[in-house]
This record gives C-alpha cells, structure tokens and sequence, in this order.
C-alpha cells in the first residue's frame, strides 16, 4: 500500500484532498501559494510532517516564477511567504521548522545569483521531501518491535500516510509490524469532531489488509477494561524540551486511562516534531477551531445553534503518562528532559 499524500509535480504541488476521503479519492494542485495556505487551513493537507514537506515546497512554489533582478529581492520574497504560511495553523511545528530551515538556506546563499538560489530552494524542499520519507521508515521499524503477534493495537486521530509523506509516524509503526508477517488487530478511535480516526486511518489501514475495528473516542475505556488493547501508539503536533506532548484531543484522555490500566502508550514522531526552545507542555499553542465542526457534521446541525462551544484541536499529554517518544534515531524512554538532550544533542 503507497498512499503519495503530497508530491512536487511538474512545478505545483499535488495534494490528496483529506476533506473527501474516505468517499472520494481526489487531488488538489496547488498552483500558487494562497491555495496552498487554503488547503492547510481547512485540512486538505494536515499532519505535522506532511505540514513541514508542505512548507518547503510553499517556499518553492513562491519563488521557481518569481521575476527576481537581485537575490536580495527574492529573499525578501521567501521571508514574506514563509510569515504568510505561518498564519495558515498554530500547533504542528514542523511547519514552522521548515519555514525557518527555507530561511536559513536562503540568507546562506545571499551572494549566488537569483537563478541559482532558486535552484538550491528547489534542492532543499525536495529534501525534506526525501527525509520525511526515511524518518518514517526508520521510526516505523524501531516501533514494529514492539507489536507482538496477537496483540490489540489501539491509535487516535491519523498518523498514518495521510500525515506524512507516503508512510506515517504512528501508523508506520503498524505497517513495519504488518509487513514483518505479524498478524494482530487495530482499533481506531473514531476522533471527533473531524472523525480523522473514521475518515482516514479506518481507510489506511483496511488498504493496507491490517485487521481494523472502529470505534468512537468514549469506547476506549471499556475496551481497556475488557483487555482489548495491549499498546497505544499516537502521533504528535509538537513536542516540548520536557517531552510533553501536544496531539489531537482525545490523546490526553487516553494517556490517562492507559496509565490506570496499565498499558504502554508511545508516541511516534520525529526530531523535527520537537520544539526544544519550549520548556514544556504549559505553552505550547492550541488551535482553537470553528465551533460550527462540533455543532454538526457534514452540513447537518445535530446541536442547539445558541449552545457555547469549546473546540481546541489539540490537547497535551504529560511526559509522564508517556511510556517512549519513537524517534527516527531511537526511543526516548523513560520520557524525560535529560534522554531527550542525550538523543539529539548532536542537533542541539
């Protein structure tokens, strides 16, 4: 199973359009930067990593048209549309990474001619592009160690191909353990208010021949209860120096449970999903989303339209409920400031 969830083709960005799935399989080409920013903004394109390769070509898309005379005029046409993305989602980080990543590349070159920048933009994005598709595969084989044959593999939101590249964060885990000929069952919380879990992953994962079970966000504790999950794995949005993590709500939720019952819950992620100059979870920024997604789903009102809403898109998970943080270069456990610096200090 191969799902190209976003690809640089012949010179515009095509996307699968998320909001479809999973009654329509349809691609969006993004020909100039305010699309781009639209589909990010309504979740055509989502998922932090797949966020960060949208950044890079965003930045490419910009500037490979772009009538430039000097190369301080295209910079400046990079740093605009880098803060004019940045405006498009406030949580996931790889977005702003990447952003800052095209910046740095391009005041590195400040002297080559505006030809040559543009190409070495184009060399950057498809990179990131590239990487995202070896850190998957990376984190996905340190991870499917874990899954045991016969196991009851619980996962919330989408991690999957769809939030990344063409593989997935915390869904690759499942895929490398799939491929390996070990045979268990998945559950997918159904992850309101978007149905993420529904929509998406419940579609990944039946492509992909794994065993899957839907169910909605408050079944998990019975399910728990019952012994029904063994191991959690979740994806990530951000994470903190301290390994607080930010995910789709509902993670938090079951990070608690997980820790009553006792069941290991890892998150998958790679070193471009943490946020180091962020102490801990307490100021990370949640999205707060449009109040009309919990009033009703696709266009139907199911609630009183005077009724206050409370929608944040994201919740944070303490370190500490966190039993390992699957990286590209290892597992970070026990979930700590310390391991996390000892891991990547090479980066730091």
């Amino acid at each position: 199973m191969k799902t190209e969830t976003i690809k640089w083709v012949k010179g515009s960005i095509r996307i699968i359009d998320q909001t479809l799935l999973p009654h329509k399989l349809k691609y969006i080409y993004c020909k100039d930067v305010p699309t781009l920013w639209k589909a990010i903004r309504v979740l055509s394109v989502r998922g932090a990593p797949a966020l960060g390769v949208a950044a890079g070509f965003g930045i490419l898309l910009a500037v490979k048209d772009y009538p430039a005379t000097d190369t301080r005029q295209l910079i400046k046409k990079i740093y605009d549309t880098a803060n004019y993305l940045a405006t498009s989602r406030p949580t996931a980080v790889n977005l702003f990474n990447v952003l800052d990543r095209m910046k740095r590349v391009a005041m590195a070159n400040c002297r080559v001619s505006p030809s040559r920048l543009k190409r070495i933009i184009k060399e950057e994005a498809l990179h990131v592009y590239e990487e995202d598709r070896t850190v998957c595969r990376l984190m996905g084989k340190s991870g499917g160690k874990l899954i045991k044959k016969g196991d009851n593999v619980l996962t919330v939101c989408n991690a999957g191909a769809l939030a990344t590249v063409d593989y997935g964060t915390a869904l690759g885990v499942l895929y490398n353990a799939h491929e390996k000929g070990k045979r268990f069952k998945a559950y997918a919380c159904e992850t309101r208010p978007l149905l993420q879990g529904a929509r998406l992953t419940a579609w990944e994962l039946i492509r992909a021949g794994i065993d899957t079970t839907l169910i909605c966000d408050n079944m998990a504790a019975a399910l728990m209860k019952q012994g029904k999950v063994d191991i959690i794995f979740a994806g990530a949005d951000r994470i903190a120096a301290n390994g607080d993590t930010a995910n789709k709500i509902g993670t938090y939720s079951l990070a608690v449970l997980a820790r009553y019952h006792r069941i290991p819950l890892y998150v998958v992620a790679p070193y471009s999903t943490f946020d180091l100059a962020i102490p801990n979870g307490n100021t990370i920024p949640i999205e707060q989303r449009d109040k009309q997604e919990v009033l009703g789903f696709a266009g139907q009102r199911t609630a009183p339209g005077n009724v206050k809403v409370f929608n944040p898109a994201f919740d944070v998970t303490d370190a500490k409920l966190i039993t390992g943080i699957i990286t590209e270069l290892g597992i970070i456990q026990p979930v700590n400031r310390s391991n996390i610096k000892k891991l990547f200090k090479h980066k730091t």
